[in-house]
């Protein structure tokens, strides 16, 4: 049965190939903005009268007020999308289908299977807000009966082919395939109420300090005191890396903002001390400026020096007598006289410098 294994369904349009008619009604007047209806305790209203199909005639058609009636049932715990693919295919099975989905009560369940994880009613609401869903039974059989399939009257029954031992039968679904009303769906591998569980369980640690995290109590979670404070223990921890590892991110990247500033700074300090250094050797270097300007003043230097310094132009010519021999220009240097020892011998080498002069006159 549909749910009562892992429910997983391959995405195929269909035994019919008709596309899958997302757009159109459920059927009885509803809209996909709506959830499915819940089927009522008495038989099934249909406008038209509900006459024996052949799979070839379903799948050729039938007129709108006469839809083929396909039914599919199971446990659908946790609802997931393997549920959602086997109602699409039983959906599209035929262009013209209405789909009725029966879910089995808790009690059922649990005497046949095991224990849920959601009750009866949530499950009841999942498969009504499915796309793909026209009409929920409650309650459903485990055991498809003859009345049953007359109260409701369904058409065919759409399950995969793989035989469902329960209930002390070989397949629950052996006298529906000997009436001709089984139409096979395939299966999903890899999704699973059984495999969601498993999941759960194994990790079941990561989940309980989850949900003391989010604030559900050690009660709630059914953990005991030493678990609950392992479990907070554990949160702290994780807490304290995450602090550590935020650290270690802005570290790196302030040691990343370093780095580049220093590989600037380096770049514009060697810019600067090229610079310098071209500037240096331009001025002092072995053909720069200053060795032309240091030539150009030494040779100036030694050629004054080389060449004496001639007497002023404007100097009036002297007039010598024949009977004197010339005497030296007074212009000539005179030989200087010795620094005196004592205010006297300056005094009277003064006196004498004037007398000189008076004769010169």
């Amino acid at each position: 049965m549909v749910g009562r294994t892992s429910n997983e369904t391959q995405d195929y349009a269909g035994a019919s190939g008709a596309p899958c008619a997302f757009g159109r009604r459920r059927g009885a007047g509803t809209m996909l903005t709506e959830p499915a209806i819940f089927a009522k305790d008495t038989s099934c209203e249909c406008r038209a009268p509900h006459e024996k199909l052949s799979i070839a005639q379903a799948r050729r058609g039938t007129p709108m007020d006469r839809p083929v009636r396909v039914y599919a049932d199971g446990i659908f715990d946790l609802f997931h999308s393997g549920h959602a693919r086997a109602l699409m295919q039983a959906k599209n099975l035929f262009p013209n289908a209405y789909l009725i989905v029966g879910v089995c009560s808790d009690e059922l369940t649990h005497k046949y299977k095991g224990f849920t994880v959601m009750t009866e009613d949530e499950r009841y609401e999942a498969l009504r807000h499915c796309r793909y869903v026209d009409e929920v039974v409650r309650d459903a059989p485990w055991t498809l009966t003859q009345d049953f399939l007359e109260k409701h009257q369904i058409d065919f029954v759409a399950h995969d082919d793989i035989p469902y031992s329960s209930a002390g039968t070989e397949d629950v679904y052996k006298h529906i395939k000997e009436a001709g009303m089984f139409v096979p769906t395939q299966r999903t591998e890899g999704i699973s109420t059984s495999d969601l569980i498993t999941r759960i369980v194994r990790d079941y640690d990561l989940y309980a300090r989850r949900n003391l995290q989010r604030g559900y109590t050690a009660k709630e979670l059914n953990v005991s005191f030493i678990n609950e404070k392992k479990y907070c223990l554990q949160n702290q921890v994780d807490r304290m890396k995450e602090k550590v590892k935020t650290v270690e991110e802005k570290s790196k990247h302030f040691v990343y903002r370093v780095e580049e500033k220093s590989h600037d700074l380096i770049q514009k300090w060697e810019e600067k001390s090229r610079e310098f250094i071209g500037n240096f050797l331009e001025l002092f270097g072995p053909d720069g400026t200053w060795k032309q300007v240091f030539s150009e003043r030494s040779g100036r230097m030694i050629s004054y020096a080389m060449s004496p310094r001639g007497s002023p132009s404007n100097s009036p010519p002297r007039q010598l007598s024949p009977s004197r021999s010339p005497s030296p220009p007074s212009c000539w240097p005179r030989p200087r006289p010795a620094s005196p020892s004592s205010p006297k011998e300056a005094s009277a080498s003064f006196s004498s410098m004037s007398e000189e002069d008076e004769n010169d006159k």
